[in-house]
């Protein structure tokens, strides 16, 4: 058995995960877990206590949260070229992976919620606001070709992903800056794979419920 595995659901995070394993070009076993009791169960929660998805065991090691995953994996497979390897792509891939995780995903989850920060009360949060964000990421993208510089990085399937997912609903203005971003990182053979794994996941999860 692979010593890679990975816990998800077709339809959640943990198509950020899968994208990055395909990356990273590893062998990987797949848990797949229903939404409700199946990935509230004691022993999922034994891996991960919040009951959420993904999670990344490898060997007796166990990582959470799709930033922690992607770093990890970056890390751990050098070989893959998806880790920083200079000064300037090291600061860069750790501001924008945070950033995705924080200041990005925090001020869209909030819009889509339809919870709008007071302006005098922006100093509060993390993200200021939510055309903030968007700015702020808009000029960075519109200055280099990768987040992190020339160069492809994990930071990238974790940023992109967020762009991807947020276009495709609303969530996220499409703007052209975004737009090129996303077009020059969606035709990645490894995005594609992981893509059509899932698709594939997430149909099989629909005809089980109608069944």
């Amino acid at each position: 058995m692979s010593p890679l595995t990975l816990y998800t659901h077709p339809m959640s995070r943990g198509r950020i995960a899968r994208w990055m394993l395909e990356e990273v070009g590893q062998p990987y076993d797949v848990r797949l877990l229903a939404y409700g009791p199946d990935m509230k169960s004691a022993d999922y929660r034994a891996i991960n206590p919040m009951g959420k998805v993904p999670a990344l065991r490898h060997g007796d090691l166990v990582v959470t949260e799709c930033a922690g995953i992607i770093a990890y994996l970056a890390d751990t497979f050098h070989d893959a070229g998806l880790h920083p390897q200079t000064d300037a792509e090291r600061a860069a891939y750790y501001r924008w992976m945070f950033f995705a995780a924080g200041p990005l995903e925090t001020a869209v989850s909030n819009r889509a919620l339809g919870f709008v920060v007071p302006e005098e009360k922006q100093r509060m949060v993390g993200y200021g606001s939510y055309d903030l964000v968007l700015d702020t990421l808009e000029q960075a993208l519109s200055a280099t070709t990768y987040i992190a510089g020339e160069r492809f990085t994990g930071a990238d399937v974790y940023l992109g992903a967020h762009l991807m997912w947020g276009m495709q609903f609303g969530s996220i203005e499409k703007r052209p800056a975004f737009e090129a971003y996303v077009a020059r990182i969606e035709s990645r053979p490894a995005h594609k794979r992981a893509t059509d794994l899932d698709d594939a996941l997430a149909a099989n999860f629909a005809s089980a419920a109608q069944s």
